[in-house]
């Protein structure tokens, strides 16, 4: 029952090229970054990513897809990220871009072992009628374009049809783990990373802190291990860069308080 590993390095040695993969983080929160470090370094390339995002240039995925490792990403956001936009508008990546709720949803059932479900999200969009743009030629035409989807009516209301994602692995990002692979996240990281931990076959976790089995609370517990098969301690002084940072003058902060208190 012993799932860790020494080192980022070691937990994603198996990883090769082709692999596809199930990726935590909403924007910079939440990123499994020392294992995307281990990847990199690593030097595989051809990745199918599913993730909400692709990071930012120089962070997260970022770092992947700078130096074009990543063929294909599955996402909702594609936004922040100069190079992304390049390397699809060039014919360089493939893009799904998948409705946030669906796309969470597609991870959550494909890790409960759902095939496919019903929703409401894209009906009468390209998203189910098909042709949005997925990969283009260098010279701007359109490569790949999606396909249509089922629909179906029930109960007078029209439904798309959406499969349910697995991938080889998944990557997580987790405040604390247990050596059974129990995993507890900090507020707002809590975001894809349970789904993204479910979808993958093999789901690697880095924790900030790493406990023995019976030191979590079992109802604080956010994810069972039965998802998780490989655990790493990465420390809590690991970097935590805010995408972007929203201040007021300290003289507001503090008469903001004072009217609080009062």
């Amino acid at each position: 029952m012993d799932k860790t590993y020494g080192s980022p390095q070691e937990a994603v040695a198996d990883i090769e090229d082709g692999a596809s993969l199930a990726v935590g983080g909403f924007g910079l929160s939440g990123n499994p970054m020392e294992l995307i470090r281990a990847l990199h370094d690593k030097g595989v390339s051809g990745l199918s990513v599913v993730s909400n995002n692709c990071g930012v240039d120089g962070w997260g995925l970022g770092i992947l897809l700078a130096d074009k490792r990543i063929a294909k990403m599955t996402s909702s956001y594609v936004g922040e990220n100069k190079e992304f936009a390049r390397q699809f508008l060039t014919g360089e990546l493939e893009v799904e871009l998948t409705p946030q709720g669906t796309l969470a949803e597609k991870l959550r059932a494909g890790g409960c072992g759902i095939a496919a479900f019903y929703t409401l999200a894209g009906v009468g969009t390209q998203v189910a009628e098909g042709g949005l743009p997925q990969k283009y030629n260098a010279d701007g035409s359109v490569a790949k374009a999606s396909e249509a989807k089922e629909t179906r009516e029930i109960n007078g209301t029209t439904y798309v049809l959406e499969e349910s994602i697995t991938t080889d692995f998944g990557l997580v990002h987790a405040l604390k783990g247990d050596t059974h692979g129990n995993l507890v996240f900090d507020r707002s990281a809590r975001n894809f990373n349970p789904l993204a931990a479910m979808a993958g076959r093999v789901t690697i976790a880095q924790v900030e802190e790493l406990v023995q089995p019976g030191e979590l609370d079992p109802d604080s517990i956010h994810l069972p291990g039965v998802y998780v098969q490989r655990v790493v301690a990465v420390g809590k002084d690991i970097e935590k860069p805010i995408e972007k940072r929203t201040v007021q003058p300290r003289e507001a902060y503090e008469a903001q308080r004072e009217k609080l208190e009062a």
